[in-house]
């Protein structure tokens, strides 16, 4: 199984500070190419969230939950904290990772902070995360986070609309399965549904700690 992943940033934060694409593969490796770029700045300060110069509204998903009924992203996050994910169960490290970092930075919040955040998964790999699955793989991690499976050409229009680069799995002529996608934490504010704060791959369960507060009261990290 090979993975690979794509960390998203504008031509001019790039030139700036050289950004490195965040890469994640099993034994045989994977290979990159570019994707699509949102408009961000980045904090010289390294504070752990890129600020976007334009925020994101939120894609117009309609799936699949873990307990096989219809989920409409937009509707049912309307007015919450929401932090958005796209990755896949099978993937052998940056989508655990970072899940758990996630599970462990929410730990940490007092009780009724942790009731306002929605923490959602949607997989790029939705032939092989069934439901049952994705409610396994997460429920291992934090039995609220929302796991999301249905049509991929859904999947890859939501994904793409935020510069999350998604693209098909492909299976090779030795049975793995290569699955591309970006590895990106989309952080949307309760108060206007908009994402005003992405977080790239590596970003700690500390840092995520340290910014969940203040998403959670709508500021901007």
């Amino acid at each position: 199984m090979r993975t690979t992943f794509r960390a998203a940033a504008s031509a001019a934060a790039i030139a700036a500070l050289a950004l490195t694409l965040a890469a994640c593969g099993g034994p045989d490796g994977g290979a990159d190419s570019s994707g699509p770029e949102p408009a961000v700045s980045i904090d010289a300060t390294a504070k752990a969230a890129t600020v976007l110069d334009t925020p994101f509204e939120k894609p117009d998903m309609i799936l699949t939950d873990t307990g096989g009924k219809t989920y409409d992203f937009v509707e049912r996050t309307k007015g919450r904290p929401t932090l958005l994910f796209f990755g896949y169960t099978h993937c052998p490290d940056v989508c655990p990772t970072t899940m758990s970092d996630l599970a462990i930075a929410k730990s940490k919040l007092p009780a009724a902070e942790q009731g306002k955040l929605v923490v959602v998964f949607v997989t790029t790999d939705p032939e092989r995360d069934t439901p049952k699955r994705l409610g396994e793989w997460l429920g291992a991690q934090d039995k609220s986070f929302v796991g999301l499976t249905g049509d991929f050409a859904t999947i890859q229009a939501g994904a793409r609309s935020l510069g999350v680069d998604v693209e098909k799995p492909v299976k090779e002529k030795d049975g793995s399965i290569t699955v591309t996608h970006g590895a990106q934490v989309i952080a949307y504010s309760p108060k206007d549904d908009k994402a005003h704060a992405l977080y790239m791959s590596g970003t700690t369960s500390e840092e995520f700690a340290a910014d969940l507060p203040k998403i959670i009261a709508g500021r901007t990290p």
